[in-house]
């Protein structure tokens, strides 16, 4: 007996700590652990005798009292037994570090309880008529009660009265039903005796969610209330409406007793009295009254949780595996040691630079992007220069008349060839440049995606600030040096033209292609090519034009090659390398600024680590239990 006690009490315990953790909701594939735990809920209609019940089954009167609806918040009432001669004390969950507000046997230690437990409501409610489905978590220690958790739920109504909204009768009943509904609930059902069951509020929203009645407890008040001549025999014997558990009769206090300030244990005594000289209850006595209600709920609870033990410790055994994950995926606490502080740094940036690196190879999405620009992009850009206005007539005879002085040439415009070949070749800096420019915003982003990707890195806000920065000085070097070496391909190119290009064109494309077809020149074709007019300049703008052609297909596959070699290599190769030449300078004291935490990131890890040991102190202390029960 004892250890089933311990069993009560124990689940008592973890659901208490269960709620201080804010585990005590559903929002997950599996039941938290405090679902998993059997609870009793007191389920009935307003001014049924709901109060009056909890007030007997605990011995003292500490529950707030009035007309209408009085209970607007759930209250979750944890029954703590404590050694004969131990003092009596009560203990709010939102303030649990003042204990009782004094003894609360005394009336003025249950005074103070019934306030905070008004004052609570208000504060969520106001001192209006509202509802509220937020609970309240009230834990009572004394030797005089039974191991027991009762949740105290709004009375059911069927109008909503001044100051309160038409939802409210379907309000309280979804708050009653997400309570009643859960299978580990046994429902604590009150009807007033002086009223028909079958219009109760209590058995008709019981019947709905247990139809087989295995979780229901009928429980009658109200007897001594009945007209004269009648009683209530038909339904405590279980002929009016049949459960699979016994009703109780309750005999309450009456508001005269209650207003003379009568003790619970006199009016227990005064109950026991009352059924034992009943003619109508006396063979019924010893399965009647407030004491027998706690010792019968009291001893089904130890069956119900003997039975639940192994899907309890099923859904604890599920629950530390995940938050043991949780813990892996959100890292453990970073250890106190520079030595280990800085190998954790270089392990953080290890690890970016994997991702970063499976990036740009392939293993992951963004590298693709560097090749499109080199595919699309860069030949784009070349087709949109401006060579069509930059060769006609009127520019190449202004370019050659500037490059000929005031000396016009004789044969052949070699400086004006030459400054038409220099001049647009520069063209190509434009898109040279714009290459190295969007290789490195592909690279910059990549390492935004690569940080945020990278798990280990997550809780470090600070550390990855400093990486960020570091990379992007690295990619700002990397283009620099790019952008040179691109630029010097084509400044290459523009200073130094491919002679023997010109050396196989024809200075008079009519006259070559005569030759080439075995003609003998005529007399008219043997007229002197005029070397200033329009067909001239053409035939030079066509010659410079195809040696730009040819230069800018080279410069298609080079330019690429500068942006790879000066950046996307180096940045596989180097891209922290000056980080960490900083990171071996910075004192040791500077490491644990870098591995400064997310607030949030701490906060959840702290919060899995209090579940995680709450979970493992609940399953040791089952098994614990179990055992000695078992012996």
């Amino acid at each position: 007996m004892a250890s089933m006690e311990g069993l009560i009490g124990l689940m008592n315990r973890i659901q208490r700590a269960c709620t201080a953790l804010g585990d005590h909701g559903g929002g997950g594939d599996l039941p938290t652990l405090w679902e998993s735990l059997p609870t009793i809920a007191v389920v009935g209609g307003q001014s049924s005798g709901k109060s009056s019940v909890l007030e007997s089954i605990v011995g003292t009167d500490f529950l707030p009292r009035g007309s209408g609806i009085v209970t607007r918040r759930p209250l979750v009432l944890q029954l703590h037994q404590t050694e004969n001669g131990s003092q009596e004390y009560a203990e709010f969950l939102h303030m649990p570090k003042t204990r009782a507000q004094t003894i609360i046997s005394l009336y003025c230690g249950a005074a103070l309880v019934r306030q905070e437990i008004a004052d609570e409501t208000d504060r969520l409610t106001g001192k209006s008529k509202q509802i509220s489905p937020v609970p309240i978590h009230l834990s009572i220690y004394s030797p005089k009660v039974v191991n027991l958790t009762l949740i105290d739920l709004p009375g059911l109504t069927k109008v909503a009265v001044e100051g309160q909204p038409e939802s409210i009768v379907q309000d309280i009943e979804n708050m009653v039903r997400s309570y009643v509904d859960k299978p580990n609930c046994i429902i604590l059902a009150i009807s007033p005796a002086n009223q028909d069951i079958a219009t109760s509020d209590a058995i008709k929203l019981s019947k709905e969610v247990d139809s087989t009645g295995e979780r229901t407890f009928g429980v009658l008040t109200k007897l001594d209330l009945m007209d004269k001549g009648t009683n209530a025999l038909d339904v405590l014997e279980g002929r009016a409406y049949r459960l699979q558990n016994p009703w109780v009769g309750i005999v309450n206090r009456s508001q005269a007793d209650i207003n003379r300030r009568v003790d619970m244990i006199a009016a227990r005594e005064k109950e026991r009295e009352y059924f034992e000289s009943s003619p109508d209850y006396a063979h019924l006595a010893s399965r009647m009254g407030s004491v027998y209600l706690a010792k019968l709920l009291s001893q089904h609870l130890e069956s119900v949780i003997k039975a639940r033990i192994p899907s309890i410790t099923a859904v604890i055994n599920k629950t530390i595996d995940e938050l043991e994950s949780e813990l892996d995926t959100i890292g453990r606490a970073v250890a106190a040691d520079p030595g280990a502080q800085l190998y954790t740094i270089l392990d953080l940036c290890r690890a970016f630079d994997r991702v970063f690196k499976e990036h740009l190879d392939g293993g992951r999405s963004g590298g693709d992007r560097i090749y499109s620009v080199f595919d699309h992009k860069l030949p784009a850009a070349f087709k949109k220069l401006p060579f069509d206005r930059y060769l006609s007539v009127e520019n190449v005879k202004k370019v050659v008349s500037e490059a000929d002085g005031y000396q016009p040439h004789l044969i052949a415009p070699e400086q004006g060839y030459r400054r038409l070949i220099e001049a647009g070749l520069i063209y190509f800096r434009g898109p040279a440049e714009a290459t190295v420019d969007a290789v490195n915003v592909v690279l910059k982003d990549l390492v935004r995606k690569s940080i945020g990707e990278t798990e280990q890195l997550r809780r470090f806000p600070t550390l990855q600030a400093a990486i960020a920065t570091a990379a992007n000085e690295a990619l700002e070097r990397f283009r620099e040096d790019g952008r040179s070496t691109a630029l010097r391909l084509v400044e290459m190119e523009a200073t130094y033209p491919t002679v023997e290009f010109f050396r196989t064109r024809p200075q008079d494309p009519a006259a070559d292609a005569s030759s080439k077809a075995g003609a003998k020149p005529s007399a008219e074709s043997s007229v002197p090519l005029d070397r200033y007019g329009d067909g001239h300049y053409r035939n030079i703008a066509s010659n410079v034009s195809q040696y730009i052609r040819v230069v800018g297909e080279g410069l298609l596959k080079t330019i690429p090659k500068a942006a790879v070699h000066c950046q996307v290599r180096e940045a596989k190769r180097s891209l922290l390398n000056h980080f960490y030449v900083q990171i071996g300078k910075k004192e040791a004291g500077e490491f644990a600024h870098l591995l400064d935490e997310d607030p949030a990131m701490m906060e959840r890890r702290q919060q899995c680590w209090k579940r995680l040991e709450l979970y493992k102190s609940a399953r040791d202390e089952i098994d614990s239990v179990a055992w000695a029960s078992s012996r």
